[in-house]
């Protein structure tokens, strides 16, 4: 027998540190036996006997929520307050249960907590009643994250601002600074610094104490105590150089509140930008549960009713108007049609369905009026096997932890123990006690984390800003870092690869067929049929006058035929000539060939001869052949993943040059396909377009989404291609790699430059020289750091993708016409 499962909601969590942290506390907590956390939906799963009082307790004590959610259910059968009274009883009971309370009046039960929908319905079921949702998981009616951040953010600007021009003015412009002096003084600039630099660290930035502070405690320190621990230093050496100049030498007063400032409002306006980013990765699920409609039409007790969908139970025969959307999986038990099932396998042609056929809930009836018996419904069914693997993908680790996490680790512990040793030294052998004050602080200060805290984000902004204006859109930054080391690319086929519609590539015409009239007459037939392939044809004729069509008759299977403009024209496969007694053999070797081209041959007979062979595809999309060179270029294996038939999808990869292909796979096993290839070559990214590809998307080490698929791609995946052209995988992996070359250059910068000037900090020069580094001098040598990190980063406002978005190489910068001796003659 399993163990039980819980799962409870998560507030706070930023990072893959952040994950690991709640995931060891959870498994610290007595009768846990596993735990994991999901980062895109903020989601603990925990089995074990465990108390949920103990896991809420244990997620608060690493320095996260659990917040509570409201539930509301139709309850059927209640008839007194007896009735009441029993189904709170059994609703309380359901672990993680909060306040429960059921309205007699209204038939209503509400029950605020952790609880999860089904669970509480189980109960109400076990309790002699009947339950159903009123409503999903209501919302969180408080802002989300991103607009929190946000709000802080422009808070913590608008309060900076004034500092920051107050002190660095001064510094950059000599007139200002005596402006200043002799107008509101020295002192009074400084007190007014003092009050908008605490209403930013005690407002905006107070989180990055509540958070950092405890951190260090625990002996974890993360990037909010990299923040906390700069700007205190910052601001305490300020105030008390505002409040107490008595107590630092003369040369030494000065004062670094912009500092502080600075630090919280950056810091903020990166965490805001990231939290917008990740805040939309759940809706790839949202929308997933949104294909499956509300109400079915079932057959019961003689008649047709409408009937929610969770009400239904295997069994059911459910009636399907054309163009409505299948509620369950079942199997056709009357009608014909064709199905839309390009949400499932990605393949574009309608499916043919008869009695005895499968169906899929989520996909589309298009033509015919079916009734089908429901064999899965609920969490059985195949839409539901999909959310669940987008849901798991999506809450997988990251492949490498982030270089800052690692850095941090043991940096800001060595700099808090350096600078109590510094203090101490110098207190014990040096002048006087100012003396070691200046050294402890300005080692503080000069090793202040702000160029690491921007090493990072900066990079990651500049870059992403470069990137969407190429239209590529990096929904995740830490995609960034995985799409740099991917190996090797797999591709969809339908949609991706491909236009993703079926068109008439080949007409061959018998010898003195004329190409317009015999068009004419096959299209104006195809015409009438309801046949997938048939749009292609007329759509191929358009613009062509279509002579009048009579007689028209339709062979389930085989083909159609019919007058048009008074000659006999039969259309349809090879089998449907033989039957007519036609002789296919002059066009047998061009069909043949079509069908090894992945092609779909068609023949069309007039007046009782073959008069042409059609070709049906669905072509390669115009600046595939280019994206897929570009990416040869750089080393990178190609592999197809579809659910399109082997011949099709080897053929399609024949033509592309691309190795490695894996046809006929349901969503399912295209996670189980990526993780063959992740086994043979390393980490890799997948590109598609449709729903089908949502759990790939998600399992992939990066999922690259063409921004013309459809919205649960866009939100499962970590990259959007905005043109939908692949030409933007080639340049998304090159600015990739550009940046993660700029993060480490300035990660390197931030972290060599601070390590360097820390001894100095400390004093080991003043022995022999007498130098020692004011805490000004520190403030400025920190600033510089910071500079140096914005500078590299904004490079990348230079970068060029290596292809245009239809697939040319961008033209090379445009040089001086004038040769330089020319111009030196001149």
């Amino acid at each position: 027998m399993s163990a039980p499962i819980i799962t409870l909601p998560l507030e706070g969590l930023s990072c893959a540190s952040c994950v690991g942290r709640v995931e060891r506390a959870l498994a610290a907590v007595p009768g846990v036996t596993g735990a994991s956390v999901n980062l895109a939906v903020s989601r603990a799963t925990i089995e074990g006997t465990a108390d949920r009082a103990a896991l809420v307790a244990a997620v608060r004590q690493a320095g996260y929520e659990v917040p509570q959610r409201t539930v509301t259910l139709e309850v059927e059968g209640l008839s007194c307050a007896s009735c009441v009274g029993r189904v709170e009883r059994a609703l309380a009971e359901v672990p993680g249960a909060g306040e429960v309370s059921v309205n007699l009046a209204t038939g209503r039960a509400t029950v605020t907590g952790g609880a999860e929908a089904p669970a509480l319905i189980a109960a109400i079921t076990a309790a002699g009643y009947g339950a159903l949702p009123v409503e999903a998981e209501a919302e969180d009616t408080r802002p989300d994250e991103a607009t929190i951040l946000r709000r802080k953010a422009m808070l913590a600007g608008a309060l900076t601002l004034p500092v920051f021009v107050l002190e660095m003015g001064g510094h950059l412009v000599p007139a200002f600074h005596h402006m200043i002096a002799h107008t509101v003084g020295t002192q009074t600039s400084w007190l007014l610094q003092l009050m908008l630099t605490t209403l930013v660290l005690a407002g905006p930035g107070r989180m990055f104490y509540a958070k950092g502070l405890p951190a260090l405690v625990r002996r974890a320190p993360d990037m909010n105590a990299l923040v906390a621990l700069g700007t205190a230093a910052a601001y305490l050496y300020s105030l008390v150089a505002t409040l107490a100049p008595g107590l630092l030498p003369p040369d030494s007063v000065a004062v670094y509140y912009e500092a502080a400032a600075v630090i919280v409002t950056l810091i903020l306006t990166g965490r805001w930008l990231e939290a917008r980013a990740k805040g939309r990765a759940s809706q790839a699920i949202k929308r997933l549960v949104g294909l499956r409609p509300a109400t079915a039409r079932v057959r019961r007790d003689g008649g047709v009713e409408e009937v929610p969908v969770d009400a239904l139970t295997p069994g059911d025969v459910i009636e399907l108007r054309p163009g409505a959307r299948i509620p369950v999986d079942g199997i056709v038990t009357e009608g014909t049609g064709t199905v839309d099932e390009s949400m499932l396998t990605g393949e574009p042609l309608p499916v043919a369905k008869s009695p005895g056929e499968p169906v899929t809930g989520g996909t589309v009836n298009q033509t015919g009026a079916l009734a089908f018996r429901a064999t899965a419904v609920g969490a059985d069914t195949q839409l539901a096997a999909i959310i669940r693997l987008v849901e798991a993908a999506q809450g997988g680790k990251l492949p490498i932890q982030a270089v800052v996490d690692r850095v941090t680790a043991w940096f800001v512990p060595a700099v808090l123990a350096l600078a109590t040793l510094t203090f101490a030294v110098w207190l014990a052998i040096g002048p006087d006690l100012a003396h070691a004050v200046v050294a402890g602080v300005s080692v503080l200060i000069v090793a202040c984390p702000c160029a690491m805290g921007l090493a990072t984000p900066v990079s990651i902004l500049v870059g992403t800003g470069r990137g969407a204006e190429m239209g590529v859109l990096f929904r995740k930054g830490a995609a960034l870092q995985r799409l740099s080391e991917v190996a090797v690319v797999a591709f969809d086929k339908t949609g991706t690869l491909t236009e993703g519609h079926p068109r008439l590539t080949d007409l061959e015409l018998a010898p003195g067929a004329a190409r317009d009239a015999t068009l004419a007459r096959i299209a104006a037939v195809e015409a009438l049929s309801e046949h997938p392939l048939a749009r292609a044809v007329v759509d191929a004729a358009e613009g062509l006058p279509l002579p009048e069509v009579s007689g028209f008759e339709a062979v389930p299977g085989m083909g159609v035929s019919a007058l048009a403009g008074g000659q006999r024209v039969e259309i349809g496969a090879a089998r449907y000539m033989a039957a007519l007694g036609h002789d296919t053999g002059p066009f047998e070797a061009a069909a043949r060939r079509l069908a090894e081209a992945g092609k779909t041959p068609v023949f069309a007979a007039i007046d009782g001869r073959i008069a042409a062979v059609l070709a049906v595809a669905d072509p390669v999309a115009e600046a595939t052949p280019a994206a897929l060179a570009a990416l040869r270029e750089r080393g990178v294996t190609l592999a197809m993943i579809t659910g399109d038939d082997r011949r099709t999808a080897e053929a399609v990869a024949r033509g592309l040059g691309i190795e490695d292909v894996s046809a006929e796979i349901l969503p399912g096993g295209k996670a189980e396909a990526l993780a063959a290839l992740r086994a043979r070559h390393g980490a890799v990214a997948f590109v598609g377009d449709g729903i089908n590809d949502a759990p790939a998307l998600a399992e992939a080490d990066v999922g690259i989404a063409l921004g013309t698929g459809t919205d649960v791609a866009i939100e499962a995946a970590e990259v959007v291609l905005v043109s939908g052209a692949l030409t933007g995988v080639p340049n998304a992996l090159v600015l990739s790699q550009a940046t993660l070359r700029n993060i480490r250059e300035n990660l390197f910068w931030a972290f060599a430059y601070n390590t360097a000037l820390i001894p100095v900090a400390a004093g080991v020069l003043y022995p022999a020289f007498g130098w020692q580094l004011s805490p000004m001098l520190a403030a400025g040598a920190m600033a510089l750091s910071s500079l140096f990190v914005l500078g590299n980063a904004l490079r990348l406002r230079g970068w060029r993708p290596p292809l245009a978005p239809g697939g040319a190489r961008p033209a090379a910068r445009r040089r001086d016409p004038v040769a330089p001796e020319a111009r030196a003659a001149a």
